[in-house]
């Protein structure tokens, strides 16, 4: 059963602008069981909560209940089952004993950034702590999962609603069903619930990975998603903690909102080797490609194009520029080693191409200074992610980008490459995308978007995309598919984008 447990209404609390109906639509269109209103200090009676279900005409089922938020000497509680309203000021040793039948539950405790102490978490004269809710931060409810899941103490989730439309709501999961407000009370003090989200645990090679989404869709798509991932190394750590830094640098360059963005970084962990960020709602470029019609493709691909371009023109440079080019010569050498072990017919060809790319990088670094920025270093369909904040309104819709592992200082043509290269080569087996959708419409929305290019960006490009078809012959190789004809394909493709510079 889920109810919104903490909540304020317009006509008892001054702080708030949402009319008692407000809360109950909301509620509903959340699709929640009921709510319990908690005005500051007030404890509606029998009679104007019947009122307000008469007026708000809903089914039997949905409960309208009443407790309060009440000041104490450890910050605000919750108070569920009180006979009365409730004075402020009171520690919560005195106003345990005189409501014993009440359960007691520290509202927002993270709030503000407020250090919260494994005593107040465990403070025997409460009964539970609201650990998400959407007066803290995404950060400080965060810090209310990590205590829960360390401490184990009963938990709690709530809106802390005061307007009249609430994006998210964090309910609370009751497990079973209750009827009046002395059952709410009855379920908290006996443990039986627990804040409403879905933890979804993901495991890789080198990682752990759970994705945590908080509340109901209901009517809109509006839900906080987190992403917890921790290593299982420190030599992983640093390099993901790296990627973390340099996303968390775009994101303060004007990524945190709008059309262009990157996932928000919420908070690193070196004790645990946990780096969090914010999940997204949307799908990769390359399942919305396949999804759409060509229109609706050549869009997502201008505004990838647009995305990639933005970052570029701020010229940021948060990694050493020379540490690019001093650590080329290993990366394709690796990429060659992959032919050479398994004695390829295409060794020869692979190596051309390496010492190829490696006299024009370094020629393009000296001629083109100015062209070297922060890249992505990783830029293709499958990292790419397009959504929409609000089903119903076009505007709310973004792109981003997920992965800043391979992030390095680099001329802009390093993304440009790496992009067309992959993205003819992930899309090869779907023609009829390539078709309608060419990457010469990236490039050109790419082109548009930019400031101050290079005379031969264009013949930088075809390096780069050299550089990355040699790439992925090398992962073809690494995954067992030497022989196949699509590392033929890329192998060719490379060979033909360097006649071209």
């Amino acid at each position: 059963m889920l109810l919104e447990t903490h909540c304020h209404s317009s006509k008892h609390s001054p702080c708030s602008s949402a009319s008692p109906l407000d809360l109950v639509r909301q509620a509903r269109a959340k699709a929640l069981q009921g709510i319990i209103i908690t005005e500051h200090h007030y404890l509606w009676s029998d009679d104007e909560l019947r009122a307000l279900r008469r007026e708000a005409e809903v089914e039997n089922h949905f409960l309208i209940l009443a407790g309060q938020e009440i000041e104490t000497d450890v910050g605000h509680l919750l108070v569920y089952g009180a006979s009365r309203s409730i004075e402020a000021g009171l520690p919560v040793a005195e106003l345990r004993k005189r409501h014993p039948e009440a359960a007691l539950v520290i509202a927002h405790p993270y709030r503000g950034g407020r250090d919260v102490t494994p005593e107040l978490l465990l403070n025997r004269c409460v009964d539970g702590i609201e650990i998400f809710s959407g007066n803290q931060t995404v950060r400080e409810n965060c810090r209310g999962l990590r205590d829960w899941h360390r401490f184990k103490f009963t938990a709690t989730s709530g809106t802390d609603t005061h307007a009249r439309r609430q994006g998210e709501l964090y309910p609370t999961q009751f497990d079973h069903p209750v009827r009046d407000i002395g059952g709410v009370a009855a379920e908290i003090k006996a443990g039986r619930c627990r804040p409403f989200f879905k933890e979804i645990p993901k495991s890789g090679a080198s990682l752990e990975v759970a994705e945590i989404t908080i509340g109901t869709k209901g009517e809109d798509e509006v839900r906080p998603r987190l992403i917890f991932r921790k290593y299982d190394s420190r030599q992983r750590w640093e390099k993901a903690e790296r990627a973390f830094t340099i996303m968390e640098e775009i994101y303060r360059h004007g990524f945190d909102a709008g059309p262009f963005r990157v996932p928000t970084p919420i908070d690193r962990e070196p004790e645990t080797l946990t780096l969090i960020e914010q999940g997204l709602m949307a799908r990769s470029l390359f399942d919305k490609l396949k999804l759409a019609g060509p229109a609706g493709g050549r869009e997502f691909v201008k505004l990838s194009a647009r995305w990639l371009a933005r970052l570029h023109n701020l010229r940021l440079r948060v990694t050493p520029r020379e540490e690019y080019l001093e650590e080329e010569p290993a990366r394709l050498g690796r990429y060659v080693k992959h032919f050479s072990q398994i004695s390829h017919p295409m060794t020869e060809a692979a190596g051309k191409i390496m010492r190829e790319v490696r006299a024009r990088e370094s020629r393009i670094a000296a001629s083109s200074p100015e062209s070297v920025v922060q890249c992505h270093g990783d830029y293709h369909p499958k990292n790419i992610f397009i959504g929409q904040d609000r089903a119903e309104d076009g505007t709310t819709q973004f792109v981003s980008a997920i992965d800043f592992e391979s992030s390095h200082t680099a001329p802009r043509a390093f993304d440009v490459g790496c992009f067309l290269a992959q993205y003819e080569n992930q899309l090869f087996a779907i023609p009829r995308l390539l078709e309608s959708c060419p990457g010469e419409i990236f490039l050109n929305a790419y082109v548009d978007a930019s400031e101050n290019l290079s005379k031969d960006f264009l013949s930088q490009v075809n390096v780069y995309r050299a550089r990355a078809g040699l790439g992925i012959a090398s992962y073809l190789i690494a995954v067992g598919k030497g022989e196949s004809d699509d590392l033929k394909r890329v192998m060719r493709d490379a060979e033909q984008a360097l006649l071209m510079v």
